[in-house]
């Protein structure tokens, strides 16, 4: 249970302070690793399809053992020098490997210059947050950009690396911290990775798999408990538009949001000066508001502590579980041992 207690300690620094941009963080560390790793891979495999396919899983494969060996190093010394300090550590790692307090913050920057009225303040802010075009975004493209990267990185940032290190503790937190970021900076569909980032792209539609649909759910319970949402239209949304999305993941934290508020999320889209054309989510009842941003964020902390308590009682129920079964063997071996079935083994 070492590591969920230093789960809380991290879920609670995140919430108090964030990433400090002083601070050294380690996804910074993980980017500058993949760089290097790319820079040396691609000196080393043939520029050809399966030269950059072997090489993008060369990627992978060091990227995410490096990452997670580090940080295991890290874990080893502190704990040489003092159990405490190692638990300390533990917490740190945790806190940093969550998002909720710089996603709160930074989408809160778009609601304050729209709420002011600044519509280019806030594009600007909102550009800093997503990868599309926000040039011709009107002030509810603005908020409605904020709202969806809530939701998405409501798993990314936050609920996925909070499950992974429930299940594994900090070196899984890095683990995935390591495949997303991947994700991020080689996962894309052009000519320079079509084929060196597939693995990359790959590998992060398994890692957040079942983390994006619980995160879902999550969305969809948080949304019966705050007032002002719809947790019975946060579900049909969820379930009829959960796959209106070229990611397997994407559209399910999305769409638990989009029936949640009440708006319509997703439709086309710029990038990079080219119009995508891609489905909607969700029923437009109303305009996407800045207040909406605000809604939003409140329902990813309600979801990603419901998840946190969710994972920490089924820890705590499985560890009474397995205390029981002990006990049940125990007084077993006594039934049997009183029955005279061990007379005939000596002990040595």
């Amino acid at each position: 249970m070492e590591h969920i207690w230093a789960l809380w300690g991290g879920f609670v620094l995140d919430f108090l302070i964030g990433d400090p941009q002083d601070w050294w963080h380690p996804v910074r560390s993980i980017g500058w690793l993949i760089g290097a790793l790319e820079k040396q891979l691609r000196r080393i495999f043939p520029r050809t399809k399966q030269g950059e396919l072997a090489a993008g899983a060369a990627l992978v494969f060091f990227t995410a053992g490096i990452s997670t060996g580090v940080a295991a190093l890290i874990l080893w010394a502190a704990g040489r020098i003092h159990p405490l300090l190692r638990f300390l550590v533990m917490c740190v790692m945790c806190g940093q490997l969550l998002a909720a307090r710089s996603l709160e913050k930074e989408s809160g920057k778009v609601r304050l210059f729209l709420e002011q009225g600044d519509t280019e303040g806030a594009r600007q802010a909102v550009s800093m947050i997503v990868g599309r075009d926000t040039k011709r975004l009107t002030e509810e493209g603005i908020a409605k950009a904020a709202v969806e990267t809530v939701a998405e990185n409501a798993s990314d940032g936050v609920i996925a690396p909070l499950l992974w290190m429930l299940v594994l503790g900090p070196l899984g937190g890095f683990f995935y911290k390591a495949v997303n970021t991947m994700d991020s900076m080689v996962g894309y569909k052009n000519d320079r990775y079509l084929y060196f980032g597939r693995a990359a792209a790959y590998t992060d539609d398994a890692v957040n798999w079942i983390p994006a649909r619980l995160t879902a759910f999550f969305f969809v319970m948080a949304a019966w408990m705050l007032p002002g949402m719809d947790g019975k239209e946060a579900w049909r949304i969820w379930r009829r538009d959960r796959r209106c999305h070229k990611s397997p993941n994407s559209a399910q934290p999305e769409a638990a949001c989009a029936g949640a508020l009440g708006v319509q999320l997703a439709g086309d889209a710029w990038y990079f000066g080219v119009l995508h054309k891609k489905p909607v989510i969700g029923d437009a009842k109303r305009p996407v508001v800045a207040e909406d941003i605000r809604r939003a964020s409140r329902l990813m902390y309600t979801a990603s502590a419901s998840a946190l308590a969710a994972g920490t009682a089924a820890a705590m129920s499985a560890l009474n579980q397995t205390g029981l079964r002990s006990i049940d063997i125990k007084q077993l071996q006594d039934r049997l041992a009183s029955m005279g079935l061990f007379d005939g083994i000596k002990k040595k």
